[in-house]
């Protein structure tokens, strides 16, 4: 008799879960609290849908973190199921991608859509059947595993639990798991913003020239982490790659601050030459010595006296403090951290206290920057599950 395996969302890592269980013979059921499956998918192919990236696998494998992560488990799980086997994998579903010369990986089209439609189309022909609008409310070990949802009960062999963390929460990924976990007597990290913006209160000058702007070509330093790319200035504060990547440092902080470098190729001795012909108002004269944008120029020089001298401007310029009050909130966050803990599960990612019972995706308190590490992370945590679940019959 063929293995029954039950999945419990329908987002990347729940869905590539059920495709690796199903093309291996199992009995594949999923179930999804919304009308219908890869909601998040949908949104986030709103931007193009970043299904991986190109960085090289050494750099790929530090991307990834969360507290006590086990020493070695992304490396495992991402040498088997890598970047070129994701694209691979959407080739053969007739999507074609293409990278950017910022290394990330996008579709063809630039659509989740097509690809979403195929991948179901390709599931329901391997036979698995989807459950919808059924809400995951409990579930009771013994000889077989025994889910309870809010209309109707549900028998396996084994299930793999892939509902994501709590950002983009109209999605499905809202974090209502998390007292049905802690009732089953599994530790969860507290659910936390990642991959989100920050507030700053900045001054009503600086705001009618900044807002909306990009501040290009700057690296940004929060306590010893430092992150390159862009931010954007926002009535809030920042949003953008760059203190994306800050997140986990930032949290960590007692008063978050981060540190804008405008101007990373220079030291600020050269920058100070720059100056050294300038007599009067320096503030001024250092949008065209140093080729400032407006925005990054009226954030550097807010306040700074006329007569400031060249070498403490350009210090300013390679270290520009900027206090942060918070992070944004985690239904406005591209993802979150927090989740079950590490030390919840062995090396398969099961439950210790619930031997049949798996976690793959945002559910598990890892994260990773955007650029396409998070849809890798989920395809590969749920394949690995997959696998592992297999492993019952």
């Amino acid at each position: 008799m063929a293995l029954e395996i039950a999945i419990i969302g329908g987002g990347p890592a729940g869905l590539r879960a059920a495709e690796v269980a199903a093309q291996a013979g199992a009995r594949v059921t999923v179930f999804d609290a919304k009308p219908s499956v890869g909601r998040k998918l949908l949104v986030a192919g709103r931007g193009g849908l970043n299904l991986t990236h190109g960085e090289d696998f050494e750099g790929f494998v530090t991307r990834y973190s969360g507290p006590d992560q086990p020493d070695g488990f992304w490396r495992g799980v991402l040498e088997a199921f890598t970047s070129a086997d994701l694209r691979a994998w959407a080739a053969g579903l007739g999507i074609e991608t293409f990278q950017q010369r910022t290394g990330r990986v996008y579709p063809r089209e630039m659509k989740a859509a097509p690809l979403l439609r195929r991948w179901i189309e390709r599931l329901r022909g391997l036979g698995v059947t989807f459950h919808m609008n059924h809400r995951w409310t409990a579930l009771h070990h013994g000889a077989r595993i025994l889910l309870g949802f809010d209309q109707r009960e549900h028998a396996c062999d084994a299930v793999i639990l892939a509902m994501g963390g709590a950002s983009w929460p109209i999605t499905g990924s809202d974090g209502g798991w998390v007292p049905v976990m802690q009732n089953l007597g599994i530790r969860v990290n507290p659910l936390v913003p990642a991959n989100c913006g920050w507030e700053h209160a900045w001054p009503a000058e600086v705001l009618a020239i900044a807002e909306g702007q990009p501040l290009k070509n700057i690296a940004v330093r929060a306590g010893n982490t430092t992150a390159t790319g862009e931010l954007m200035v926002t009535a809030y504060g920042l949003e953008g790659g760059a203190i994306y990547q800050l997140g986990a440092a930032l949290r960590a902080m007692t008063e978050p601050v981060i540190e804008i470098d405008f101007k990373p190729t220079f030291t600020a001795d050269e920058l100070a030459r720059k100056l050294e012909s300038v007599k009067h108002d320096r503030p001024a004269a250092c949008r065209e010595r140093w080729k400032l944008s407006a925005a990054a120029h009226a954030i550097l020089t807010h306040g700074l006296p006329a007569d400031i001298d060249a070498t403490t401007l350009a210090r300013r310029a390679k270290a520009c403090p900027i206090p942060l009050t918070a992070p944004r909130p985690i239904a406005e966050a591209i993802s979150s951290a927090g989740g079950v803990c590490w030390s919840e599960l062995d090396a398969s990612l099961m439950l210790k206290k619930l031997p049949g019972v798996y976690v793959a995706g945002e559910m598990i308190d890892w994260e990773a920057p955007t650029g396409g590490y998070l849809m890798q992370g989920c395809f590969a945590t749920g394949t690995h599950a997959a696998k592992a679940a297999l492993q019952r019959s």
